[in-house]
């Protein structure tokens, strides 16, 4: 009989850990003169009654898989995201102290919302240099950038050949496909809420093998 080789499927290479990074459901709309809850001068608005479906979608979608943790940041969104996903798996989610949204200074607690919608020109600067710097008081992109990597290295190292579910934000899922590509700094800006990405992280090299799925969303 003639021998096949056949195509292989990917599997993590040993001493990786396989990051599953879930972007939180919707959260409250912003509004004119009422600011958000805040916790530690960030934003903490709790979820839309859309954001809860999501969450209840990505619990549906992720039960039959094994984690070794699951992850959330200290902003109630992504605990409330996670809910569903733990009570299935009987899991007490672990708070990062790295992976919150980025800081907004001045525009945090609702405002930065209204300022994109009104095409601000320091928002436009934002967009034009990537970099969240150019608003008053926030956190810069390199600031972003070495606490996403801290704590996503942290987790990587203590779950070796482990999967583990990460409950973050939109800014955070940015900067993590961005240190792994080396693409433009807001070139995975934008990924949906209660979207799934992925990534397998082996010491200092990480490689992106899925961003935003949102198969599990369809119909919401």
């Amino acid at each position: 009989m003639t021998q096949e080789y056949r195509q292989p499927v990917y599997s993590p290479p040993e001493g990786a850990a396989d990051v599953l990074l879930i972007r939180h459901g919707e959260s409250a709309p912003a509004r004119p003169n009422e600011n958000f809850p805040t916790k530690d001068g960030h934003g903490n608005p709790a979820l839309h009654p859309q954001g809860v479906k999501q969450a209840i979608a990505v619990g549906e979608r992720l039960k039959t898989d094994s984690f070794a943790d699951i992850y959330v940041t200290k902003l109630i969104r992504t605990h409330q995201t996670a809910a569903p996903l733990a009570e299935h798996l009987d899991m007490t989610p672990i708070e990062d102290p790295d992976l919150h949204e980025v800081h907004l200074g001045d525009w945090d607690g609702g405002l930065y919302r209204i300022k994109a919608a009104q095409g601000d020109p320091v928002y436009k600067r934002v967009v034009a240099e990537q970099d969240w710097g150019a608003i008053p008081n926030a956190e810069t992109r390199t600031e972003l950038c070495a606490r996403v990597k801290r704590g996503l290295d942290r987790i990587a190292a203590k779950h070796v050949n482990e999967r583990v579910a990460v409950f973050v934000h939109g800014g955070v899922i940015a900067a993590a496909m961005h240190l792994a590509t080396n693409s433009e700094p807001f070139a995975f800006q934008g990924a949906a809420n209660g979207s799934i990405s992925r990534l397998v992280i082996k010491q200092s090299q990480w490689a992106l093998r899925g961003f935003n799925d949102t198969s599990h969303l369809q119909g919401l």
